[in-house]
């Protein structure tokens, strides 16, 4: 028997001590050690590596191969995962509870026909995936299911199985028997998941981790998880509203500029194609009311519209309320300071009330111009023109400054019908504007963007 001794890991980071310190010497966490018992290491003789069939390879002696890709039934999924699954990939799924991780994932299996899939979950039971299942309304006996939380056995499982996909539901309750600590820990979390990487890469199975955050909204266990897995999606949202995105943090096979969007219906997670169609319904109907914006934001390299909301009064109380929803609100009081001191609108003495329609939270600066002319259109009780939207960032001089990818916003407003644009000035210097049929106004400061609007 291998002899065990004891082992100090930081719950932060995964860094290891022989002994238990106070702050931890990697990530500089206070109170984060725990002892764990692990088994002493073996250590390889110089003969044993030696025997080493592999040599190195100059680059251009390296052949290039296409990976295969195992489409998934999800548009937005394979979006986000570059292209589908790839052979021998592990994907580490994360997000908050009850957010629809697993409904995300068991509704896309039991769409696969033409694969045999094996659901470990250590989470819930048969008969609450059942449950599950019938409520989106699939039922596929190529998705074999196994409640199970030792290591060991979900390996015979797969020697027994041969499964073409593989899902663990999820990593964080996984333990192996060799290791002397709960489910959950650091070390059990580490070994796991190296193990289901080894067998991944000597298989070409893909396999699909399910995992915890934390409360900073990190993925919980040691930071190295992150690092062995081949792409690590994070599942964001509120459970209070419908919509969902699917960000991709890691991505060794595609680019982590995507995302997907879903909305949480009854039987399941729906797909939103376009999602700019949704988060505007009011404004393409022509309800026209004042403080309403529309503004051209991009998560990623998807560029979509959105509603943006404001509601100015009269202070009801002696100070004023400042109260945001979607975006910063140390943003919203700089744009607030940028009207009163630069364009002359007393807002000091009166309410502001700002909201981003769909309950998304967004962190692009090119939505400014549309918050101040969304304030501006509730404290003068003017709507603004049906058609029209906007893109730009407005600096603290008042100037509308230069975004990124402004001609695909452009080509976005067109495409769903705008008839007007407000960009910043010399922003498509060398793109053809011959074959856009939309409006295009350049300012250069805030005043000559409201001058456009309500004159």
């Amino acid at each position: 028997m291998a002899k065990t001794k004891s082992v100090w890991f930081c719950n932060e980071c995964g860094a290891e001590s022989p002994k238990w310190q106070g702050r931890c010497p990697a990530c500089g966490a206070w109170n984060t050690m725990v002892e764990e018992k692990v088994a002493a290491k073996v250590t390889k003789s110089l003969t044993s590596v030696r025997r080493s069939q592999s040599r190195p390879l100059r680059v251009s002696e390296i052949e290039l191969t296409n990976e295969p890709r195992l489409r998934m039934p999800s548009g937005e999924l394979n979006r986000v995962l570059g292209g589908g699954l790839v052979a021998g990939s592990l994907v580490l799924i994360g997000g908050e509870p009850g957010i629809g991780k697993s409904t995300l994932v068991l509704q896309n299996i039991l769409s696969i026909r033409s694969k045999r899939v094996l659901y470990v979950s250590g989470e819930e039971s048969p008969q609450q995936l059942r449950m599950r299942a019938d409520r989106i309304g699939k039922i596929n006996d190529n998705v074999l299911i196994a409640c199970e939380t030792s290591l060991e056995r979900i390996l015979e499982h797969l020697e027994s199985v041969e499964p073409e996909m593989v899902v663990i539901d999820s990593i964080q309750t996984i333990a192996s028997d060799e290791i002397e600590s709960s489910a959950g820990s650091v070390s059990q979390v580490r070994e796991c998941s190296a193990r289901l990487l080894k067998y991944a890469k000597e298989t070409g199975v893909p396999i699909m981790l399910i995992g915890h955050i934390n409360k900073e909204g990190s993925i919980a266990g040691p930071k190295v998880l992150e690092h062995i897995v081949d792409a690590v999606l994070q599942f964001e949202g509120d459970r209070h509203y419908l919509y969902r995105i699917l960000r991709s943090i890691k991505n060794r096979f595609g680019s982590t500029s995507e995302l997907g969007i879903y909305e949480m219906c009854q039987s399941g997670l729906r797909e939103v194609t376009n999602p700019s169609e949704m988060l505007m319904s009011n404004t393409l109907e022509g309800d026209l009311l004042s403080g309403c914006a529309v503004g051209i934001t991009m998560e990623g390299a998807r560029p979509f519209l959105i509603e943006v909301q404001a509601l100015v009064s009269s202070a009801a109380y002696g100070t004023p309320q400042r109260t945001v929803t979607g975006i910063d609100a140390k943003r919203m009081n700089m744009l607030l300071a940028v009207l009163e001191k630069r364009v002359g609108f007393k807002l000091g003495q009166k309410d502001v009330f700002l909201n981003i329609a769909g309950g998304l939270k967004v962190n692009d600066t090119a939505l400014d111009l549309a918050v101040v002319c969304a304030i501006l259109s509730s404290n003068v009780d003017m709507a603004i023109p049906q058609g029209f939207c906007m893109a730009g960032e407005v600096g603290l001089s008042g100037e509308i400054r230069p975004v990124t990818r402004i001609e695909q916003r452009v080509r976005e407003a067109e495409k769903l019908g705008m008839t007007t644009i407000i960009i910043p000035r010399n922003s498509l210097k060398g793109v053809d504007l011959s074959q856009m049929n939309i409006r295009i106004v350049e300012v250069g400061k805030v005043e000559e963007a409201f001058r456009e609007l309500f004159s």
